[in-house]
């Protein structure tokens, strides 16, 4: 007599819930105590279920990128308000027709001069663009390259990242974060690997947990603490060295003060050594590709 062996003994998670639904309705059946805990919604949103909530944002970014085989990426970092230079053009252009028709406002003055600002900072959309063009290419042809496009999935800066992968004809990762204000996704990401957060910290952890290269343009408080937080894992040694890559001397030189904090003993002058300045997208390619060149020769 043959017995035939199957790796599911129990029923599934979502043949409950079906197997549920079909229950009497009554009373005792209509009452929310009756429904699956997982299925209850109510349930899964009380404050109390915070750590279990956790431990679903860590684990189901982490499940998706397994089953794609995302083995290691290159994260991009980087200001949302730096748009393509074509549409800062534009901006610029409105900023001063409407400073024009009302001369004596300051606050229109000072939008003119935001402007011109960014303006000047849309080469580095440019510049994120072409950098991940060039590293999706490359992973794309050499099977010793696996390095995929990661950014938080919003735009100007982290749109360019995933536009360059996109061009390319390669994956891109977005991780998106839930704000008060309207926000969406940009439209490069690839859908399959586009995901929401609710929790900062578990979308950091995520940044780094597949990192072989960390770039960082111009951008503002969510940069800095994306940087930092990278800056000082590496020098606890919590993580292993990987280029960072902090893109704009000159931006980045007058946002940090770098020598006064070593100067000043908080830091030591080896720290200093755990980023990289870089200027265009061919020199922080060159650079990763190096690093890895020689930490794999000396392996």
């Amino acid at each position: 007599m043959g017995i035939k062996s199957s790796s599911k003994r129990f029923p599934s998670a979502a043949e409950d819930v079906t197997a549920s639904a079909r229950c009497i309705v009554s009373p005792q059946t209509l009452s929310d105590t009756y429904r699956l805990a997982y299925s209850d919604h109510a349930f899964m949103m009380r404050d109390e279920l915070r750590p279990v909530r956790l431990q679903l944002e860590l684990m189901k970014p982490e499940l998706v990128q397994q089953e794609h085989g995302i083995e290691a990426t290159m994260v991009v970092f980087g200001g949302t308000r730096v748009p393509d230079p074509e549409t800062a053009q534009q901006n610029l252009e409105k900023a001063e027709r409407d400073a024009k028709r009302e001369p004596l406002n300051p606050l229109l003055a000072r939008r003119v001069e935001i402007c011109r600002q960014i303006l000047t900072k849309s080469s580095y959309y440019e510049e994120a663009r072409k950098l991940s063009r060039i590293v999706t290419e490359h992973c794309l042809h050499d099977d010793d390259c696996d390095l995929v496009v990661i950014t938080g999935g919003g735009p100007g800066i982290m749109e360019a990242a995933n536009r360059g992968a996109h061009e390319a004809g390669g994956k891109s990762i977005g991780f998106n974060i839930v704000l008060p204000h309207e926000q969406k996704p940009n439209q490069y990401i690839s859908p399959e690997l586009n995901f929401q957060f609710h929790y900062f910290a578990i979308r950091k952890m995520h940044f780094l947990m597949r990192a072989r290269a960390l770039v960082a343009f111009p951008g503002g408080f969510g940069t800095l603490d994306e940087l930092f937080e990278t800056l000082t894992l590496i020098q606890t040694k919590k993580i292993k060295p990987v280029p960072v890559l902090l893109f704009g001397e000159e931006f980045w030189a007058r946002a940090i003060d770098f020598g006064f904090l070593m100067t000043e003993g908080v830091i030591d002058p080896e720290d200093l050594e755990i980023f990289t300045y870089v200027e265009t997208a061919e020199e922080a390619w060159q650079f990763i590709h190096e690093f890895y060149k020689n930490n794999h020769n000396k392996g």
